[in-house]
């Protein structure tokens, strides 16, 4: 017969543990978090210093700009390719292609290339070791010789990278989503560690912002506006803090280990050397970046991987919570599978402070972060029912999370003040403040759920890339 009293006394010892097992994880993480953020800030600070004294574009600093192939994988981008195209035609920068993979739209995007920038079908050598679904053709603008479209049958993401970097004849590649803007400048700036090492820069990445509710004209951001309160709202404040505070602090030491797939520029044959993108993966930028230092690494061959955070490009982010969802969810799975692939790294020594630091703190904070956040979350209300919800412990988890989260997010708002400054005017610096409370309640928990509702579907197999819905960037006419 079951004794109940035992019983009882196990689940409470059980939720006491897990409680202390909770607040113990999350002095840990919020201590690496704070850690890094600290790092950003000194990186920042010698960025901003730097960009002021030597500014990116003088025209005879370098005898030699490396040519980049700019790699647009498109799919179903009607909405914005038109606008993204045009901004990156007119990139400042000495030597640029423009590789745009048409991967097996099924909306109008092929024909609206052809219209706007008059296409023509040319004869191009196709490589016979290309890893793509099969090219049906290669077209050259007669209005842009730069600009170079590849139709091919659907493969994914990666698949259409695959095809541009096989194809275009560059030293280096810039992988750029299809709803991006760039600013003119950003080349130039990106590019800036190719030439101060050039024979040990693999990759660099720049900073991702949100362009919805921004103007954009002639493939140019006009003007820089907040998005309302709501989900674009929030992921602001997310963009901030991930990119000038997250990736400089990793960059501080010297252990990058994740690149935009919305704008990062690479070694075209350091890419290749790993065979390019993997087809069976759903977040190729985060693998790329893992396993061009795993290789590199197993080489032994001396390299950089930078972030560089004065050039922008400008993204349209999700605006429904179902949109955000798959998204979100997509990012995770694609996070476990990196990991799962890459487990040799974790903690092994000869991949250096990436394999000892880095990589095993990612997955902590990333992977495991939001589970047992989770967990928490199912613990309190447990607590409360059995009668032994401490206070002090409901206080320390409330600070641990959402407190030190409101911490953090204004943490990267004051790195954006004092850097680069693109929303300048104090109400829009005040609406950043609000978002940086606003999202820690209700956003961030619901974030949580659908970490769970992303391992559940790693566990399943599910291997969906899901629809994004675009509705275009706004211009001077709207």
């Amino acid at each position: 017969m079951i004794d109940v009293h035992s019983l009882t006394h196990l689940m409470l010892q059980v939720i006491t543990w897990f409680g202390l097992l909770v607040i113990g994880y999350y002095l840990v993480i919020n201590a690496y978090y704070l850690s890094i953020h600290v790092l950003a800030l000194l990186e920042l600070r010698d960025d901003v210093q730097e960009s002021r004294w030597d500014p990116p574009f003088r025209e005879f600093a370098s005898p030699f700009y490396p040519g980049i192939g700019i790699v647009v994988p498109a799919y179903n981008e009607a909405a914005t390719i038109v606008e993204s195209l045009q901004s990156m035609l007119s990139l400042n920068y000495p030597e640029a292609e423009i590789v745009v993979v048409n991967d097996g739209s099924t909306d109008d995007t092929l024909d609206r290339l052809v219209e706007h920038f008059e296409l023509e079908e040319v004869d191009a050598e196709i490589p016979v070791d290309v890893p793509t679904e099969q090219i049906h053709g290669v077209y050259r603008s007669r209005t842009y010789e730069e600009l170079l479209v590849v139709d091919k049958d659907n493969g994914g993401k990666s698949d259409a990278l695959n095809a541009g970097i096989w194809l275009t004849d560059m030293p280096l590649f810039c992988a750029v989503d299809s709803d991006t803007i760039i600013d003119r400048d950003a080349l130039l700036q990106l590019v800036r560690p190719f030439l101060e090492q050039p024979r040990t820069a693999v990759a660099s990445g720049g900073v991702i912002r949100v362009a919805n509710e921004c103007t954009v004209e002639d493939g140019i951001v006009q003007s820089v506006a907040l998005p309302k309160t709501g989900l674009p709202g929030l992921q602001v404040m997310e963009y901030l803090r991930a990119f000038y505070s997250g990736r400089l602090g990793l960059n501080r030491i010297k252990g990058l280990i994740l690149i935009s797939g919305a704008f990062g520029l690479f070694q075209t044959e350091a890419v290749r050397e790993i065979g390019g993108y993997r087809h069976d993966t759903i977040t190729e930028d985060l693998d790329i970046v893992v396993r061009l230092h795993r290789h590199l690494i197993d080489e032994g061959r001396e390299y950089t991987v930078d972030f560089v955070p004065e050039p922008v490009a400008w993204t349209e982010v999700p605006t429904s919570r179902s949109a955000l969802g798959r998204q979100r969810r997509r990012w995770y799975r694609g996070m476990v599978e990196t990991v799962v692939s890459n487990r040799g790294m974790l903690f092994n020594p000869e991949y250096g402070r990436v394999g000892t630091v880095v990589f095993p703190f990612f997955v902590a904070a990333e992977m495991f972060g939001p589970l047992i956040e989770g967990i928490g979350y199912v613990i309190l209300p447990l607590a409360w029912y059995f009668g032994i919800l401490d206070p002090a412990f409901f206080l320390v988890f409330f600070l641990l999370t959402t407190g030190f989260g409101v911490f953090l997010s204004w943490f990267g708002i004051f790195s954006e003040v004092l850097s680069f400054n693109r929303y300048d005017s104090p109400w829009q610096i005040l609406r950043l403040l609000w978002y940086g409370v606003l999202e820690n309640f209700g956003y961030r928990q619901w974030k949580t759920v659908v970490a769970w509702q992303g391992l559940v579907e790693y566990l399943r197999g599910v291997d969906s890339w899901g629809a994004m819905e675009r509705t275009g960037f706004k211009t001077t006419d709207d």
